[in-house]
C-alpha cells in the first residue's frame, strides 16, 4: 500500500493487512494513522475487533457475529431493564415516604 493511491475504502481485508503488520511488530499504529491520515483510535478500533475475533476463533463452539451481536444486545437490553424497573421502585418509595411524612 503506497502513498501515491490512497485508501478510499478500508475493506476488512486491508484492515487485517494493517493489523497484522502491527501485530507482528512492522509498524506502530501512530505510523498507520499518520501514513493513511486515520485517527489512532480509529486503528486501535480495529485492533480491539481483530482481537475479539480472535478469541471467538479460538472458542470451542465459535459464534458467528450477528449471533454474538444479538446476544450482546440481549444482555444489554436486559441490564436497561432491570435498569429501569429500579428507578421506577425508587421512586414509588420515595413518594410512599413523602405521603407518610405529610400525613
Amino acid at each position: 500500500m503506497s502513498d501515491d493511491n490512497p485508501i478510499k475504502r478500508w475493506t476488512a481485508k486491508r484492515k487485517a493487512a494493517v493489523v497484522m503488520d502491527i501485530f507482528k511488530g512492522k509498524t506502530t499504529t501512530a505510523e498507520v494513522a499518520r501514513q493513511y491520515d486515520l485517527t489512532v483510535s480509529e486503528v486501535e478500533g480495529w485492533i480491539d475487533e481483530a482481537q475479539r475475533s480472535m478469541e471467538n476463533g479460538f472458542k470451542a463452539r465459535p459464534k458467528d457475529i450477528r449471533e454474538q451481536y444479538e446476544s450482546e444486545l440481549r444482555e444489554t437490553k436486559e441490564a436497561l431493564g432491570e435498569a429501569h424497573l429500579q428507578i421506577y421502585a425508587l421512586k414509588k418509595f420515595k413518594r410512599l415516604l413523602d405521603e407518610d411524612e405529610n400525613s
